[in-house]
């Protein structure tokens, strides 16, 4: 099932929409005294409650669309709209479900307010994460598909054209295809001109004309022209949709024009296009889509009239579109013919170009560093791997490379052969060349490490000395190691720093196990706390609030004032993260603080917001929260009751010896989808995770009973145990970095419910 919000200022054009469509159906009203009331009775009633209220988001249009081929009888769809509304907070408020069956899949539309009966107005935040929340619940609950979770590589779908029809339902059915089509195009490009939009809805036969009066005012209309028979008459842009007249398409142009970035996109991508070009002695022409898609990943649309090719569209990933000819007269392939003008002659790089030889070094460095990164064991430095590696070690990896795959496959015939030799003869400078760069960024490192802990010792930030040797539990939580009066890497000699600090003893409880990604995060929180890091430092991760768990003697001697600022700056960076993972749960701010509580978080209400604090931490230190969400919670109606309800929660994890980080490590495990990982923990160190009983169900039903059920079966060495418990204790760049970003939610259904006055800042659109 898929759920679509938009809010408005008004809900007429919306009501006519609902009730007017022929074949629609009343599936019920929701707090009105009657269910026998005529729609233009509810149009009243909802039009007088909404204008108790100046806010912008009075009225809210909501669809719920299910797939294909998927059937709910009238009863249960309005049981189903009657739940989403309820768990979205317009329970009390007044409603309409209407049925449509102009479209091949089931959907209601459901028009309300956001104002309530005393004039104040319903809290909206997050209705994005809500809704989601909501729908998956709902689709479990009931049986339904399950709408897809992530956006899909696809071109905008062409659109069935109306049927061939005569009087005004014709023209309604042209209207939303009008609607439909330019909100979607205007949703997907940042759009500069009328001729721009033009050329963008040609394919969905839409053809556009502007006028312009005496003052200046521009007009724009819409029409449809198939070209085998199907013509509409033009109809205005503001009869269309509000928001595709004249003067307010020409106000979001004019947004997009002046943009201070097109300039930089520009230069990019004419950048790009020119080294495309400097790598290949010819490019058959209708080859060039693919080459720049696979070489640059852009996106490159041929501009093909009468079979010849006039020149190319570029789809930026900036969302801007550019002719070629905007970017620059030296890219036109019309201009390029030494290139482009061989006519079907196979597309060939120039294995004489210097951008050649500069993809064999890209190519031979990725090779070297992808070979470290995925050997079982990485004894030493980057560079020292370097060192030792031969051509042939490096082979497996470059004929899995991406890269090389794509050189290959342009080489002319005759030299395929000897392009693996052409490698080879460039391997030792390149691998010269490398080596020396990983070796000054190393000293470099070590350098900044050993600043770094001055800066420690002299702020005194942990109390640590030289006489118990407790210095080394530093040394070693920042990855370094002492001996013979020099600093060095804790998996290397080869660099040193000479500090004299004589004999050093080991303290009686050094760290069993030290993971470089906690390492990592480590550096950089201190840096933090010594005022080294900048604005374009790596941010601390959801993995800085663990550090007290692997570096538990060195965190005991932690200054009480800068503890209290590391946990204050952990709580913030681990919210962060959960709160995004707990996106599929959270159906409203009830949810929000409940999934915390199970974690052993808990919000008290401090003098500038609401304030987080944990088990985990000293009780008097705490995060506060952005006011958004601050705001978000105190729409709560019964928010003194619910504030109340944390303390049973907070006081039965610590009763059950639950306030360790360990608890909380296993349920952020289970979290990043780590099942492995996380039953040993629960298996072999008999940790409950810390996470709200229906997370856990999920994670269950997702993968980890399976895991569960295979280790209770195997019977485990104490060797694989040790290996276990290591990687349970390691952050890789899955947990330790930020990754690829979270794909939007992708809409799979068509349906007419659209609307880009998001980018405007006038409502919310939202695809669940």
């Amino acid at each position: 099932m898929i759920a679509k919000i938009i809010y408005g200022q008004t809900c007429t054009g919306t009501l006519n929409y609902v009730f007017e469509k022929e074949g629609m159906q009343i599936l019920g009203y929701g707090n009105t005294f009657s269910q026998s009331i005529s729609p233009k009775f509810f149009g009243s009633v909802l039009y007088f409650q909404g204008q108790r209220n100046a806010t912008k988001n009075r009225y809210a249009h909501i669809s719920l669309n299910l797939p294909h081929g998927e059937h709910l009888d009238d009863r249960t769809f309005y049981k189903i709209s009657e739940e989403y509304m309820e768990n979205m907070g317009f329970g009390n408020q007044p409603y309409v479900v209407v049925r449509h069956n102009d479209t091949k899949h089931e959907h209601v539309h459901i028009v309300t307010t956001t104002v309530k009966e005393d004039g104040k107005v319903l809290g909206i935040f997050n209705s994005h994460k809500r809704s989601m929340a909501i729908r998956q619940h709902i689709e479990k609950k009931y049986g339904l598909t399950p709408a897809p979770t992530k956006k899909q590589k696809s071109q905008l779908p062409i659109y069935r054209l109306p049927e061939e029809q005569f009087g005004m339902e014709a023209e309604k059915g042209t209207k939303y295809y009008l609607q439909d089509v330019l909100n979607s195009i205007n949703q997907k490009y940042k759009v500069r001109s009328f001729n721009e939009l033009a050329r963008l809805v040609k394919p969905y036969h839409i053809e556009i004309r502007t006028t312009k009066n005496k003052t200046g005012r521009i007009g724009v209309a819409y029409g449809l022209n198939n070209q085998n028979g199907y013509k509409t008459r033009f109809i205005n842009g503001s009869e269309v949709h509000r928001g595709l007249s004249g003067p307010k398409l020409q106000k979001v142009f004019d947004i997009h024009s002046k943009s201070k970035l097109l300039p930089t996109y520009r230069k990019r991508l004419l950048k790009q296009i020119e080294t495309t070009y400097d790598l290949f002695q010819t490019i058959r022409p209708h080859d060039l889509e693919a080459v720049l898609k696979e070489y640059q990943d852009i996106d490159v649309k041929l501009d093909i009239k009468e079979d010849v090719i006039e020149g190319y569209t570029i789809f930026d990933r900036s969302r801007y579109v550019f002719k070629e000819r905007e970017l620059g007269k030296n890219i036109r392939m019309q201009n390029r013919l030494e290139i482009f003008g061989h006519g079907d002659a196979f597309t060939q790089i120039d294995t004489e170009s210097k951008q050649f030889r500069l993809e064999v070094e890209k190519t031979i460095k990725e090779a070297l560093t992808t070979s470290y990164l995925k050997s079982p064991k990485q004894n030493g430095l980057l560079s020292e791997h370097i060192g030792n590696m031969k051509f042939e070690d490096i082979v497996p990896n470059l004929l899995a490379s991406d890269r090389y795959q794509f050189l290959e496959r342009y080489l002319p015939r005759n030299q395929k052969k000897v392009f693996r030799k052409a490698m080879e003869n460039e391997f030792p400078m390149v691998r010269k060349n490398m080596y020396e760069n990983e070796t000054k960024k190393e000293r470099q490192a070590l350098e900044n490490k050993f600043k770094l802990i001055g800066n420690i010792l002299e702020k005194r930030i942990f109390n640590v000395g030289t006489e118990q040797g407790s210095i080394r539990l530093l040394f070693q939580a920042l990855g370094v190691k002492y001996q013979d009066n020099q600093l060095s890497f804790t998996c290397s000699n080869r660099h040193t720093v000479p500090v004299k600090l004589g004999h050093l003893t080991f303290p009686k409880e050094m760290e069993n196990y030290v993971s470089t990604g906690f390492v990592r995060q480590n550096h950089l929180l201190l840096e933090m706390l010594t005022e080294q890091s900048s604005e374009n430092s790596p941010k601390l991760t959801a993995a800085a609030m663990f550090l007290p768990m692997i570096f538990p003697n060195l965190f005991d001697r932690m200054d009480p004032d800068y503890k209290k600022q590391y946990e204050s700056i952990a709580l913030g960076s681990y919210i962060k993260n959960a709160e995004h993972m707990h996106g599929p749960f959270e159906k409203s701010a009830k949810d929000y603080i409940a999934l915390f509580n199970a974690k052993g978080f808990y919000f008290v209400k401090g003098q500038e917001g609401f304030e987080v604090k944990s088990i985990y931490t000293d009780n008097k230190t705490s995060y506060t929260l952005p006011n958004r969400t601050s705001q978000y919670l105190s729409s709560i109606p019964d928010l003194a009751t619910t504030l109340q309800g944390q303390k049973p929660v907070i006081k039965n994890l610590v009763e059950e010896g639950r306030n360790k980080l360990e608890n909380l490590w296993t349920g952020h495990l289970m979290e990043r989808g780590m099942y492995d990982k996380a039953t040993y923990m629960i298996t072999a160190e008999n940790v409950r995770p810390n996470l709200h009983r229906e997370v856990e169900h999920h994670h269950m039903d997702n993968g980890l009973r399976k895991c569960m059920n295979q280790v209770i079966q195997q019977k485990t060495s104490v060797q694989q145990n040790r290996l276990l418990k290591k990687g349970v204790y390691a952050i890789n760049s899955l947990l330790g970095g930020s990754g690829k970003k979270t794909e939007e939610m992708y809409n799979g259904f068509k349906d007419e419910l659209t609307d880009w006055s998001k980018y405007k800042g006038q409502g919310v659109r939202l695809f669940i």
